[in-house]
C-alpha cells in the first residue's frame, strides 16, 4: 500500500532527477557541485531519503533553475520547512512508536493542508470530536488497548483539532450523514455533548458544516465515506483518502480527483444548506 507522504517523496525525487537530466549532470557531479556525497542525491532521488527545503533549493541552484513555481511545488512535495522538520506540523512524532504509519501519513497531510473536505457515513470526524466521543471511537475501532494507550491516541485526535486555530486554519467542509447524527457512540449523553460541540464548530468561519438527512434518499455517498485535501497555492498536490479497516489507499490521479470533486460537490448541493443543518442538529440535541 503506498502512503500520501511516501508517494509525495517518490515524485520529488523523479521531478530532481529530471532536472538534474536537463543541466546535463551525473549524480556524482549534482553532489559535488552542493558538496555532498553521491548516495544522498541518489536517497533524494529515490524517495528513500526526506529531503530539507534549503537543500532543494541548493540543488536547483546546482541545475540553473530560476523557476519560482516550481521552487514552490517541489517544497510542497517534500512538506518541510528549512530546518527539515515539518514545522509546527512535526508535533506527532512524539506518538509515532503507538500510530500505525497509515495514520501518521494522514496527520501529516491534515496538517499541511489547506482545505479538507469530508463526507462521514458512520462517525464525527475526529477534529470535531469531543473528548469523550473520541474515547469511545478509539475503545470501538481499536480493541484490545490499555487504558494509557487510549489516553494517547485521544490526546493525539485533540491535537489534530489545532489546525483549525491555526494561522491561517485550515478549511474544512463537511457532510455529514443523519445516521452520524443519531448513533448513540459513547451512550446518549456522550452523544447529546458531542451534538452540542458540533452547533459550536459550526459557527466557525473556516468550518462549513451540512447534514445529509434520510430524507434525501439515495446519494453518491453510499459508497462510504471519503476525505480530499488540498494545498495552499499547490493546486498538483491533492489527494483523495479512502479508509480500510487495516489500511489506507491514496488516490492522486487526476481522473480520480476530478470523480471525487464533484461526488462532494452533489453530496453538498444535495444536503441541508449550513443554516438549516445547524437548525438540524439543534433539533436533535434538544431531544437527546
Amino acid at each position: 500500500m503506498q502512503h500520501g507522504p511516501a508517494v509525495r517523496r517518490r515524485r520529488l525525487g523523479a521531478e530532481l532527477r529530471a532536472l538534474r537530466g536537463l543541466a546535463g549532470l551525473t549524480s556524482s557531479q549534482a553532489a559535488a557541485k552542493v558538496g555532498w556525497h553521491q548516495s544522498k542525491v541518489s536517497r533524494i532521488e529515490t524517495g528513500r531519503s526526506g529531503v530539507k527545503a534549503t537543500d532543494i533549493r541548493l540543488l536547483l541552484d546546482a541545475y540553473e533553475v530560476r523557476d519560482p513555481h516550481l521552487s514552490e511545488l517541489l517544497v510542497a512535495l517534500a512538506g518541510t520547512d528549512e530546518t527539515g522538520t515539518a514545522g509546527r506540523h512535526h508535533w506527532w512524532k512524539a506518538y509515532r512508536d503507538l500510530l500505525p504509519a497509515a495514520y501518521r501519513d494522514f496527520i501529516s497531510l491534515e496538517a499541511q493542508a489547506g482545505w479538507m473536505r469530508t463526507l462521514e457515513t458512520s462517525v464525527v470526524p475526529g477534529l470535531l470530536q469531543t473528548p469523550e466521543y473520541a474515547r469511545a471511537v478509539t475503545r470501538a475501532a481499536l480493541g484490545g488497548l490499555s487504558e494509557k494507550e487510549v489516553d494517547s491516541l485521544v490526546e493525539v485526535r485533540l491535537a489534530r483539532q489545532d489546525v483549525l486555530r491555526a494561522d491561517p486554519p485550515l478549511r474544512l467542509s463537511v457532510v455529514l450523514d443523519e445516521a452520524v447524527l443519531r448513533r448513540p457512540v459513547g451512550g446518549p449523553g456522550v452523544l447529546a455533548r458531542q451534538l452540542a460541540r458540533l452547533q459550536e464548530v459550526a459557527m466557525l468561519p473556516q468550518v462549513r458544516l451540512q447534514v445529509l438527512p434520510f430524507a434525501s434518499g439515495e446519494h453518491v455517498g453510499l459508497i462510504g465515506s471519503f476525505v480530499m485535501f488540498s494545498f495552499r497555492n499547490i493546486a498538483d498536490l491533492d489527494v483523495v483518502v479512502l479508509d480500510h479497516l487495516t489500511s489506507s489507499l491514496y488516490l492522486e490521479r487526476k481522473e480520480d480527483l476530478q470523480a471525487y470533486t464533484e461526488a462532494f460537490n452533489s453530496l453538498q448541493e444535495q444536503a441541508l444548506s449550513p443554516e438549516d443543518s445547524k437548525e438540524f442538529i439543534a433539533g436533535l440535541y434538544d431531544g437527546a
